[in-house]
């Protein structure tokens, strides 16, 4: 495990960006899984910088979703589907055949979620995962539970996740209550991990999650098992593990 810390979110976004960029100019078409929320955003607009610039071309790259909300269309304006589209794919080369989110419409979740998980296979297995971590310590919509729940899968989303969405509707009582996301299996078969982290709201549920005992009550704590897993925070995220842990930071 590597943790960088950054100074600011500004920071974090651009070494994310970095790591990403490598990993499409050292393999033209990589299998990126990529995240939604506000956290990847500033990644998302680095990114797009540098193609403008002539310095990154996505033109070969595939691309897999973490997650859709259940019941959202692909057009709805906070839809998963048009969150890439308009923060992403529109802005840079990659083919829009090439891009994948899960279908939140899919009558039969469960034909989905295998669905999905061929698809994954079929592309060779995902090169380099983002991923943000939420409130509850969720990756993908992979709530705090019983145990970890391998395939793609509907979920129901956690009171915390619902609270700290509902930022992104009209009200709280738009937020969906269901999404169909990656499993924890998809997301550990991932050759490298990228999670990224800012705020002070993030830095106890960080700390858990990397320093913390490894159980899915604390979803993203798998990761600590996981062998090429980098994170990326600004200070304040980093907050408590430099208290605690200053050593492995870099």
């Amino acid at each position: 495990m590597i943790i960088f810390s950054a100074p600011d979110y500004n920071g974090m976004s651009r070494k994310a960006a970095n790591l990403i960029s490598a990993q499409v100019i050292l393999k033209p078409d990589s299998v990126l899984g990529l995240a939604t929320g506000s956290t990847p955003l500033g990644v998302y607009a680095q990114l797009i910088d540098w193609y403008n610039k002539g310095d990154v071309d996505f033109s070969k790259v595939r691309s897999v979703n973490l997650d859709e909300y259940c019941g959202l269309a692909p057009d709805h304006e906070q839809s998963y589907h048009y969150y890439m589209k308009e923060n992403f794919f529109k802005h840079i080369n990659i083919h829009l055949e090439n891009t994948h989110v899960p279908n939140g419409l899919a009558e039969d979740v469960a034909e989905e979620g295998r669905r999905y998980d061929a698809l994954i296979e079929s592309l060779g297995g995902i090169d380099l995962q983002l991923l943000g971590i939420g409130n509850t310590g969720h990756i993908g919509f992979n709530e705090p539970s019983e145990s970890y729940i391998k395939e793609t899968h509907r979920v129901t989303l956690n009171q915390k996740t619902i609270d700290a969405n509902s930022r992104f509707f009209a009200s709280k009582d738009e937020v969906p209550r269901y999404a169909v996301t990656m499993g924890i299996g998809s997301i550990m078969k991932a050759k490298k991990v990228l999670l990224v982290a800012n705020g002070a709201g993030k830095a106890e549920i960080l700390y858990q999650s990397l320093f913390g005992p490894i159980t899915p009550e604390v979803p993203a704590s798998i990761l600590q098992v996981h062998p090429d897993v980098t994170i990326v925070g600004d200070e304040e995220a980093m907050s408590v593990i430099r208290e605690k842990c200053p050593e492995m930071i870099y």
